[in-house]
């Protein structure tokens, strides 16, 4: 799936089957749905999951806790606007340049 396909399927009302955890995640918490998205990475372990884990806390104001999750996915702290940081991870998560 590239970045333009995951982003056109922000209309649809789930994630496209087979989507990996942490994209179904990023997937949830732009269609505003942070319980979900939380609930998706807080049952998966890895590095992706603690990415978009950190991402979250970030949306939430949690920078303390953000913080861990960033430790733990071995990304650095993010502090820049949240748009951007979700379509970073998102096409990291992809291995799309878009």
């Amino acid at each position: 799936m590239t970045f333009a396909e995951f982003e056109r399927s922000l209309k649809t009302k789930a994630p496209a089957r087979g989507l990996a955890p942490a994209l179904a995640a990023l997937w949830w918490a732009k269609r505003g749905d942070w319980d979900t998205a939380h609930t998706i990475v807080m049952n998966e372990d890895g590095r992706d999951a603690a990415w978009v884990h950190a991402y979250l806390h970030r949306v939430e104001g949690d920078a303390g806790n953000a913080a861990y999750w960033y430790r733990q996915a071995k990304k650095p702290v993010a502090s820049g606007a949240l748009d951007p940081e979700w379509r970073a991870i998102a096409t990291a998560l992809l291995g799309d340049d878009a």
